[in-house]
C-alpha cells in the first residue's frame, strides 16, 4: 500500500514540473490505485432429474437426483434415460404414489379378510392311510393342503405360500399361509387315519 502511495506522490510532483494541473495529478494517482480481488467458488451447475430406468451407479427407475448438467446434457437425456423434473412432472408422481399406496392398502384389506376366512373355517381334515400307531403311509404336503382348501372353500391358493411342518403322524397340525408380506393366517390341519 505504501509503494502505491509514493507512486501517487512521485507523480503528482513529475506533472507539476512540466506545468500540469492538480487535476491531472489526482486522475494519474487514482490509475495507480491497487484493488484487490478475492476468487469466488464456481457455481456448480447441476440439475433436478427423475430416472426413467435403472442407471448402473446412479440409482432406480423414479428416484429423485441431482446430476451435473454435462452429464444430464450428454448422456441421460440422449440415452432417454432421464427427464428434468418439472412441477406437473411431480404432481404427476405424487398422483402415481397415491394410487399405487391405495392398491397396496387394497391388497392388504383382502389378504387380511382372507386370513379371517381361514381362521374361522375351523380344522382342515386330512385322510391318509394308515400304518402302526399314529404312522401314516407317504406324508402330508403343501399340495394336499391346497387342494384342500380349494374343495372346501372353493379358493384358489398358491402352494408356495403355505408353510407345513412335516407331517408324518396323525394328529393336529399348524400350518401358516403368508397371505402377504404383513399377513399370515394360521389354520388347522388335523391328519387322520382311516
Amino acid at each position: 500500500m505504501t509503494s502505491a502511495t509514493v507512486t501517487a506522490a512521485s507523480t503528482l510532483s513529475w506533472l507539476h514540473s512540466f506545468g500540469g494541473t492538480q487535476n491531472e495529478a489526482a486522475k494519474a494517482a487514482e490509475k495507480n490505485r491497487v484493488f484487490v480481488v478475492f476468487a469466488q467458488k464456481k457455481a456448480k451447475k447441476t440439475r433436478k432429474i427423475m430416472l426413467k430406468e435403472d442407471v448402473e451407479y446412479l440409482g432406480k427407475k423414479g428416484q429423485l437426483l441431482d446430476v451435473k448438467a454435462g452429464y444430464f446434457r450428454n448422456y441421460l437425456l440422449p440415452m432417454g434415460k432421464a427427464q428434468i423434473i418439472t412441477p406437473a412432472l411431480l404432481k404427476e408422481m405424487k398422483v402415481e404414489e397415491e394410487r399405487i399406496e391405495a392398491e397396496k392398502q387394497r391388497v392388504k384389506e383382502e389378504a387380511q379378510q382372507l386370513a379371517v376366512i381361514f381362521e374361522t373355517v375351523g380344522a382342515f381334515k386330512v385322510k391318509r392311510k394308515g400304518g402302526k400307531g399314529k404312522q401314516i403311509f407317504g406324508s402330508v404336503t403343501a399340495q394336499d393342503l391346497v387342494d384342500i382348501i380349494k374343495a372346501q372353500l372353493q379358493r384358489d391358493v398358491d402352494k408356495r405360500i403355505v408353510s407345513l411342518p412335516e407331517i408324518r403322524e396323525t394328529g393336529e397340525y399348524i400350518a401358516e399361509l403368508k397371505l402377504h408380506p404383513e399377513v399370515t393366517a394360521r389354520v388347522r390341519v388335523n391328519v387322520f387315519a382311516n
